[in-house]
């Protein structure tokens, strides 16, 4: 299967000059046709045959290059799927500039978590997806009732925060790598409260036995983590309520914060606080976008074999996998 991508930027809303614009890559699978177009300008028709296309939307980690995670979204488009990532230059926090997935610091609050979603971006990427719809290479080929928000780091914190019907009724879905919902002491919180996720929607999340960031980072938690998993375990376990089976958590054994990045950057972010993986990083990063894609293949797409080849794969005895749970 051939995958292309395309670019496009964005305006944001409310946000002020330089800091206004994103820039998004939409991956695709795509069907060579041999016209004159594709020749002379390397635009590659879409496989209509695969469509209507669902759609995941990817926030990526605090200054980690949305390059970073282009072995994922091929992966995914693989699978028939369109895949967003996308460069937004903001303050992540005031004063501070940097690559951000859009957080939306007023409503991480203790008094204000809840109340509406804490990516800011996302309002402007379904806006795209929206023109994209009407104007360009994948016109017509997106179900956009169908999209599932998924992330790294902050990025996945915010997606899983944001995948509500109430916010964005077209959201079907969301996963989550290196991400939990741990309140922060300095945003109102009781040193190592666990805040509530949307509990209507499927939902995955992923992590690593080896994440020194997570477990280097608890400070700002009020806590200790027992373990570099604990805040992970205990989103799914205390904040979400589950109870439908669509809700999944999966330890990688030797995994660490970084292990869905490739190729690894050690010049930005905060590598510097990451334990060192312990199991074959190709053989993680396999794993890892097997699971999503059976994940979304099952839960949004609902066919019956994926159903089944998820449990298979979470109950194997793949020594990649230190536990997993659903509830």
């Amino acid at each position: 299967m051939n995958i292309r991508s395309f670019f496009q930027a964005a305006k944001v809303e409310d946000s002020s000059a330089p800091y206004d614009t994103i820039h998004l890559r939409i991956f695709y699978p795509s069907q060579m046709s041999g016209s004159q177009q594709e020749q002379n300008l390397g635009i590659v028709p879409a496989d209509s045959a695969q469509a209507p296309f669902e759609v995941v939307i990817f926030f990526n980690g605090v200054n980690c290059t949305p390059d970073l995670y282009q072995w994922l979204a091929f992966k995914l488009a693989q699978r028939g799927l369109v895949v967003v990532t996308f460069s937004w230059v903001a303050e992540n926090i005031p004063g501070m500039i940097g690559l951000t997935p859009g957080v939306d610091l007023k409503y991480l609050a203790s008094d204000t978590y809840g109340s509406a979603p804490t990516a800011s971006a996302l309002p402007t990427l379904l806006k795209t997806l929206e023109q994209i719809q009407s104007n360009s290479i994948l016109a017509g080929l997106l179900n956009l009732e169908r999209i599932i928000l998924g992330g790294h780091s902050a990025g996945g914190r915010v997606a899983i925060e944001s995948a509500a019907t109430q916010f964005f009724p077209q959201v079907v879905a969301s996963f989550a790598y290196a991400a939990h919902t741990a309140g922060a002491i300095q945003l109102g919180y009781q040193p190592g409260t666990i805040c509530p996720l949307p509990d209507t929607l499927p939902l995955m999340l992923i992590g690593g036995t080896c994440d020194g960031v997570i477990a280097k980072s608890s400070d700002r938690y009020g806590v200790v983590w027992e373990e570099a998993t604990t805040p992970i375990r205990r989103t799914l376990e205390e904040g979400f309520k589950g109870g439908n089976n669509n809700g999944y958590l999966v330890l990688l054994e030797g995994a660490n914060h970084f292990s869905i990045t490739y190729p690894f950057d050690s010049t930005t972010a905060r590598p510097f606080l990451d334990f060192p993986a312990t199991q074959p990083e190709d053989q993680l990063r396999d794993l890892i976008a097997q699971t999503i894609g059976l994940f979304i293949d099952a839960h949004v797409r609902a066919l019956p074999s994926a159903f089944e080849a998820l449990d298979r794969l979470l109950a194997s005895d793949n020594p990649l996998i230190a536990s997993w749970m659903r509830k």
